[in-house]
């Protein structure tokens, strides 16, 4: 590999793992409030060694992965890990190590090259030069076998793009462009076939030829995979340890070892040892392991590899992540124009949408902003103010959900592995809306503002684009905010409908805000709709001299507008200012919820 990297070898003694003990499988007067996953787990990983995790279903195969990684979310973790005789820091083992998930999630819209340039910009030392890491990407894509697919885009699983085989090779890749010296795989060959789980255990090797630690959790192998590890670590329910140590020559350790135990019956000739293994270890020979030669040996291997070489140092990097925050939001910025550009089924169809909502409501608002001579004409015009506020904000909120959701899951992977901090990714997801927002807030208020025939004003109409640009960039962000504090797209979306219910409510049209009893008037100015509105029919109708006519009064459309809306010229400079204000709040909030929610529980 033309990037150095250290090799490490990874130490585990006795590492103990408890989680709150789940209301269903509380004994009735029991008083027992924890669940023990993990019991005394030891173990050793080392460079150019490709070890197997094995176990049957609930064995803790990936729950030991997890707590090794660092990846637990919640629980209590016992135990002592080290790296190269170091205690293990998880600020800098982020940093030279990978993690390759069951799950292959990427970005539907980028291609295969382009996956890989994303992780390697962001994880890669700035020392590395542009040119050196992309020779190493190129590399890695040869190492990996994907180098004749370097233009296909990732695509959705199942539907377009990669296939699963190609999908897990891509997952691998994009941990391997960040030189890591220890690789966690989890499941590697789960739910392909003979044939592309071969290719991908073809990958796996080469990877661990390069010298790196590579350590992967297997249910039920073939013959061929099983045979394909170096080491084995057996697990049984309860996470305990029931073999630890070499497979040697067709799992040759593995057999002497089982077949020694009395009443263990002998391997037939051409069975797979992994099925044999399963079977035979049917009982509980976790306590029949910690009596043996075999635990001894692993033992003493942990007690030899936890002493530091003589005058090594322990790992250590003077940033948590490899990019300062300026260049992960610029690499984050990039990513989402790729995956902005290349969803036309999202943006085409939103400028689509723009214009087909444009025409229809100036087609039912026609010249209508010319007459204001009565309170009925004003009450058109206002309305026809009011329907251009919302009638593209709520479709901008709810169109930007599925966005959002889906690219939130690719978040969860890439913040686990380090990649880039919350706020550098959030800002970049907002920040690459506002020109598709401003594409619409051109066309919707070209087409409305000529169609309705409000005055031919240069300021007005800049004023008038400028409240739609605000409002839908407020509309936008909330659609954000919901996914960001919801768990799934569907709940976001019945806890957006129930704010648009309140805004219109109380957005000071259909009741004005001298008529909204006092109790909730506080909620007026909480309601960013009622400040659109109070904005744009100042801007536009809030200075005219033009008399009106009611019943019993007669008055100027100014000093009817201030006397039962308090709407005025002096209102648009505080109306603007608090629709900024609203932008930035719903941004800071969807940023946030990133940082401090995780819905993905592990």
């Amino acid at each position: 590999m033309i990037l150095p990297f250290q090799p490490l070898t990874m130490t585990f003694s006795k590492v103990n793992y408890f989680v709150d003990m789940p209301k269903e499988m509380r004994k009735p007067g029991s008083m027992e409030k924890r669940l023990q996953l993990l019991s005394n787990v030891s173990g050793v990983f080392t460079p150019g060694v490709l070890t197997a995790l094995v176990g049957e279903s609930g064995a803790g195969k990936t729950t030991l992965m997890d707590v090794l990684a660092g990846r637990k979310t919640g629980g209590l973790i016992e135990g002592e890990i080290k790296i190269s005789g170091h205690p293990k820091e998880q600020r800098s083992f982020a940093r030279i190590s990978g993690y390759v998930e069951q799950n292959d999630i990427h970005s539907p819209q980028v291609t295969v090259e382009e996956s890989l340039w994303f992780s390697s910009s962001l994880r890669l030392p700035k020392e590395v030069s542009k040119g050196q890491r992309k020779e190493f990407v190129e590399e890695v894509m040869r190492l990996v076998e994907l180098d004749s697919l370097r233009q296909a885009l990732v695509g959705v699983p199942g539907n377009t793009g990669l296939s699963t085989e190609q999908r897990k090779r891509l997952t691998i890749a994009v941990e391997l462009v960040a030189n890591p010296s220890i690789i966690f795989m989890d499941e590697p060959t789960s739910g392909l076939d003979a044939r592309a789980a071969a290719i991908v255990m073809r990958t796996v090797r080469n990877t661990v030829d390069t010298g790196r630690t590579v350590v992967c959790t297997i249910h039920q192998p073939s013959i061929d995979i099983f045979e394909a590890f170096d080491d084995l670590l057996l697990m049984k329910r309860g996470g305990k340890v029931i073999y630890g140590g070499k497979l040697g020559v067709h799992s040759k350790h593995l057999v002497d070892y089982f077949q020694g135990i009395e009443g263990i019956p002998p391997i037939v000739d051409g069975h797979n040892p992994a099925t044999w293994m399963l079977e035979v270890t049917a009982v509980d020979f976790a306590q029949l392991y910690a009596k043996s030669e075999q635990y001894r040996e692993v033992e003493e291997s942990i007690e030899q590899l936890s002493i530091p070489p003589e005058g090594s140092k322990p790992l250590t990097f003077p940033t948590t992540f490899a990019r300062n925050s300026w260049s992960q939001f610029l690499i984050c910025l990039k990513k989402q124009n790729i995956v902005y550009w290349r969803s036309p089924q999202y943006n085409a169809v939103r400028l689509m949408f723009t214009v087909i909502a444009a025409l229809i409501l100036g087609s039912q608002f026609w010249d209508i902003g010319s007459k204001r001579d009565t309170t009925q004409a004003l009450f058109t015009v206002m309305g026809a103010l009011y329907s251009a506020c919302i009638f593209l904000g709520v479709s901008n909120a709810s169109s930007v959900q599925p966005i959002v959701s889906i690219e939130r899951t690719v978040f969860y992977r890439e913040k686990a592995a380090g990649l880039y901090s919350p706020l550098a990714y959030a800002a970049a997801q907002g920040i690459v809306e506002l020109p598709y927002i401003f594409a619409q807030t051109i066309l919707y208020s070209c087409i409305t503002y000529y169609m309705i025939n409000f005055e031919r004003s240069a300021g007005k109409f800049f004023l008038y684009a400028l409240f739609m640009f605000l409002t839908f960039t407020y509309f936008t962000f909330y659609g954000m905010i919901t996914v960001g504090l919801t768990s799934a797209e569907h709940f976001a979306s019945i806890v957006s409908s129930a704010a648009y219910s309140l805004w219109n409510l109380f957005s000071g049209f259909l009741i004005p805000k001298n008529s909204i009893p006092i109790w909730w008037r506080w909620f007026y100015y909480l309601c960013p709709i009622s400040w659109t509105l109070q904005g744009i029919i100042s801007s536009q109708l809030g200075n005219l001299e033009s008399m009106i006519t009611g019943p019993g009064f007669e008055l100027t459309i100014k000093e009817y507008l201030k006397s039962n809306f308090d709407y005025g010229p002096e209102k648009v400079g505080i109306s603007v200012a608090a629709l900024i204000a609203f932008c930035f709040v719903f941004f800071a909030t969807f940023a946030v919820s990133l940082k401090v929610l995780n819905f993905q529980k592990r």
